[in-house]
């Protein structure tokens, strides 16, 4: 069983940046695919970003690209979300998720633990 702490929400001003961080714990962390997604307000849970846990590949989400980047310490049993030109429609629950092994995927049915979630808000 793995569980996984989100942490470094909060409020920015729009052109923000802002660091999430997740720490896992209970599992071989490099075994899993880590990823990150969010839900805002009367909207479904969306994919955000991932880290493959066997090649290291990235994928983002076509409106976060270039302003987001995630990465993962297999040491410390971490995956960070660095933000940036943060933008009022990113204002959402950001949640940590892993997959163990397996292809990497956008779904959120393809992973198998999640996180509690950590609000992020971005004023115009």
């Amino acid at each position: 069983q793995v569980q996984l702490v989100e942490s470094g929400g909060g409020l920015v001003q729009a052109g923000g940046s802002l660091r999430l961080s997740c720490a896992a714990s209970g599992g071989t962390f490099s075994r899993y695919t880590m990823a990150w997604f969010r839900q805002a307000p009367g909207q479904e849970r969306e994919f955000v970003a991932l880290m493959a846990w066997s090649t290291g590949t990235t994928s983002y989400t076509d409106s976060v690209k270039g302003r987001f980047t995630i990465s993962r310490d297999n040491a410390k049993n971490t995956v960070d979300l660095q933000m940036t030109s943060l933008k009022p429609e990113d204002t959402a629950v950001y949640y940590c998720a892993a997959r163990y092994r397996g292809l990497a995927g956008t779904g959120t049915s393809e992973y198998h633990y999640w996180g509690q979630g950590t609000q992020v808000t971005v004023s115009s």
